[in-house]
């Protein structure tokens, strides 16, 4: 598996944001949304090209197109997070939601929802997931994807824990995770140390 961390001063300016503590709910979620631009622009940096011939107003030129959009996936409900910039890079790319709550008693992942079409015939997938603590919830999506098809699969986190990276990997399951940073460690309650407290509450409250 690839780890791609994108160490750039502009994500580590809005990490630094969504970190911080007193960042309101609306910094906060302006903040993902630009950092999300950057990883899923990273995420796409190996995406299949085909050449299209355009006319410029100075004459003919030579551009590219995508010819086949990945699947993206957000990992509800904090992967919503993340979407809006895959949308804006890629607007012509298709939707489908898992949906995964964590057991605060058992730590495991306890699905709820599941849009993902029967038959993926080998579609390359972006999966968004913000937080990657024990890699539950993205294992429990990726191998979803995997049974049903998938081609490639790339995992867009926000952050992530050495332990679910070690998950990840000894999964099989994804080509690529591409993050803002690798933090230190899970503390007992499996949040990432020093992380950014949950994404989900701090982008959709607790309600």
């Amino acid at each position: 598996m690839e780890l791609t961390v994108v160490d750039h001063p502009l994500a580590a300016r809005l990490l630094t944001r969504l970190r911080d503590e007193t960042t309101d709910r609306a910094a906060f979620r302006l903040a993902m949304d630009e950092l999300a631009f950057m990883l899923v622009y990273e995420a796409c940096r190996t995406l299949p090209t085909a050449p299209v011939d355009v006319t410029t107003p100075m004459g003919a030129a030579r551009g590219v197109r995508i010819p086949h959009a990945p699947l993206v996936v957000p990992v509800l409900r904090a992967g919503l997070g993340l979407h809006g910039a895959v949308l804006r890079l890629l607007p012509e790319t298709d939707t489908a939601f898992v949906g995964v709550a964590r057991n605060e008693a058992t730590l495991e992942p306890e699905p709820y929802m599941n849009s993902v079409p029967a038959d993926l015939a080998g579609r390359p997938v972006l999966v968004l997931d913000p937080m990657l603590a024990t890699g539950g919830s993205l294992a429990h999506a990726c191998r979803l994807l995997h049974d049903r098809g998938a081609g490639p699969l790339t995992g867009v986190c926000v952050l992530a824990a050495p332990e679910g990276i070690a998950h990840i990997e000894a999964s099989g399951l994804v080509e690529r995770v591409v993050t803002a940073a690798v933090d230190e460690r899970l503390d007992d309650r499996a949040f990432i140390v020093p992380g950014l407290g949950d994404a989900g509450d701090r982008l959709f409250g607790t309600a």
